[in-house]
């Protein structure tokens, strides 16, 4: 069986590692895997048993997204840097992959060359040929040098990558869009469709699942991705939970994600813990089956949670991150806004009566639902085994 390496690494949320472990679980019958994940672990996060994980000392960024940081503080950040590229290179070694797949460099994570140049180089330089792809979302982050940064992609894409793989549908939100220089890059460019989960991924419902998801009580769900933003929309929501319980019937289950602070998670469950018609808790393996079951879910605009929205048909409203002047989620969620298919949310509508009125609103309205390439796994899959096996794929 050929040998496929994964390397995944993400510093703010988790929608990086969803997307990449749905995209491995394509790949399993036709590929030994190991999974290397540079970035914080999460327990509660399943991974199949088949897939060999390595998680290198974990690094994560600052609030600010200016700087790098180890999660584990008994070591600096130059030390971790320099465990990471060691360990890296000795994976490369003993493994011997087929096929790399970087997920998102060298379009992002270019903080990360420390150790990934040094990976690319030692399978170049490898007795045995090796695939290296780049697996992208479908929108990139613009750079305040834009021409400089694409100038780099296109370098280093055209000097090491045999294969780009887009997961996105061109007839949605082609590329080119947030990257102009596509045409300049020389290896073979896919666009896979939009990977998206299914529900059979979902681990077995707990108790406190099973109640909520079962009960015939209407539901509206609120998430915030990985939980290290988006803390403004959970205050929000909190803050109109008793205007709410006066006009609709609905329960409110929110889900900070499993980065959030401590802290924070327990002022926000002491806030609600006299409210009858709210719930907070941290996470669930279980999201989209409780958005197979709201009537309405509230969150951030992140890859993941609005392809569970375009999947679901879930009447949805959507705020974009727009830390760091990121245009990535406000692209897409205003796309959907447009087109009918969601609400977009402004930070000025977090005002508990604005939120409310257009909770309620919207509750009332039916969302439209659009055709998207959703076939993302499957199209992975199919362009991976042909660059490895040479198999012809129409």
């Amino acid at each position: 069986m050929k040998k496929l390496l994964f390397y995944c690494q993400y510093i703010l949320g988790m929608g990086h590692l969803v997307r990449s472990m749905e995209i491995v679980r394509g790949l399993m019958q036709d590929f030994k895997i190991c999974f290397i994940n540079g970035g914080e672990v999460i327990k509660e996060f399943e991974i199949p048993s088949q897939i060999e994980v390595i998680n290198l000392p974990a690094i994560k960024t600052d609030s600010q997204f200016k700087k790098l940081q180890v999660v584990d503080t008994s070591l600096s950040l130059a030390e971790v840097q320099e465990i990471r590229k060691n360990q890296l290179l000795q994976i490369a070694d003993e493994f011997q992959p087929d096929v790399l797949v970087i997920e998102l460099f060298p379009f992002g994570r270019g903080k990360f060359s420390f150790e990934l140049i040094p990976l690319l180089e030692r399978l170049r330089e490898s007795d045995k040929p090796v695939k290296i792809v780049s697996s992208l979302r479908d929108i990139v982050v613009t750079k305040t040098n834009q021409e400089k940064y694409e100038a780099k992609v296109c370098r280093l894409m055209n000097q090491y990558f045999d294969m780009l793989l887009i997961h996105g549908d061109e007839n949605f939100v082609p590329l080119d869009e947030s990257f102009s220089r596509v045409k300049d890059i020389q290896c073979e460019t896919k666009y896979t469709g939009y990977v998206v989960q299914k529900p059979s991924v979902n681990a077995e419902l707990t108790n406190e699942d099973r109640e909520i998801i079962e009960s015939e009580q209407p539901l509206i769900l609120v998430s915030v991705g990985g939980g290290r933003f988006g803390h403004e929309l959970i205050d929000c929501v909190i803050a109109s939970a008793d205007i709410l319980e006066q006009n609709i019937p609905h329960q409110i289950q929110v889900f900070t994600g499993p980065f959030v602070p401590e802290e924070k998670l327990q002022a926000w469950q002491k806030l609600t813990e006299n409210k009858h018609n709210i719930q907070v808790s941290r996470y669930t393996r279980n999201l989209l089956s409780y958005m197979q079951k709201a009537d309405l879910s509230i969150s951030m605009s992140g890859y993941n949670t609005t392809l569970n929205v375009m999947t679901t048909g879930v009447r949805a409203m959507i705020l974009p991150f727009t830390g760091n002047n990121d245009q990535e989620q406000r692209i897409r969620a205003r796309r959907l806004d447009n087109l009918g298919v969601v609400k977009m949310l402004y930070s000025s509508d977090l005002q508990p009566e604005i939120f409310s009125t257009k909770v309620i609103d919207y509750l009332a309205t039916e969302p439209k639902k659009i055709d998207f390439d959703a076939n993302g796994v499957e199209n992975t899959a199919a362009f991976l085994k042909n660059l490895v096996f040479k198999h012809k794929v129409a």
